[in-house]
């Protein structure tokens, strides 16, 4: 019997502002939603060293108004991720920056984030990444979709 740690590490929580303001810019980014969750996602070539899939989440005070309710989903989308992330793995050796953001505007079960987080971490180990890399001579980012 092999015995995994399920423990969330510094390495695979997504902090940097350069890279969360990339993954919301409109090149690159890819999203799903499986209700009460959406899921932002993209590939990150600067990224060399870490954890294979960072990872952000986002309880919007326009949902949720009260700090402990919100504190509450952050819990448990959090304990859904930490629980269900090793079943789904990247086949290539890619780095990927995700942001699961809350969309209900009521209190959710565990039992129905965890069947969301699931879902979304199919959809994101499943869809082929598209390749992203800067071309110096025009300063625009290029993205080939054809992987």
């Amino acid at each position: 019997m092999i015995v995994t740690s399920l423990r969330l590490y510094k390495k695979e929580k997504l902090c940097s502002n350069t890279a969360i303001d990339l993954l919301f810019s409109k090149e690159g980014s890819m999203a799903a939603i499986a209700f009460p969750l959406r899921a932002v996602w993209r590939k990150n070539e600067r990224r060399t060293r870490g954890a294979q899939m960072q990872f952000m989440i986002s309880v919007p005070k326009k949902r949720l108004r009260h700090a402990v309710d919100r504190v509450t989903m952050r819990r448990r989308i959090r304990e859904a991720y930490r629980l269900n992330h090793h079943d789904y793995t990247l086949t290539d050796d890619s780095n990927i920056d995700i942001a699961f953001i809350y969309v209900a505007n009521k209190l959710t079960p565990y039992r129905v984030i965890e069947h969301s987080m699931k879902r979304l971490l199919k959809k994101i180990t499943e869809t082929p990444q598209p390749a992203i890399t800067d071309d110096k001579t025009s300063n625009q980012l290029v993205v080939d979709t054809a992987n």
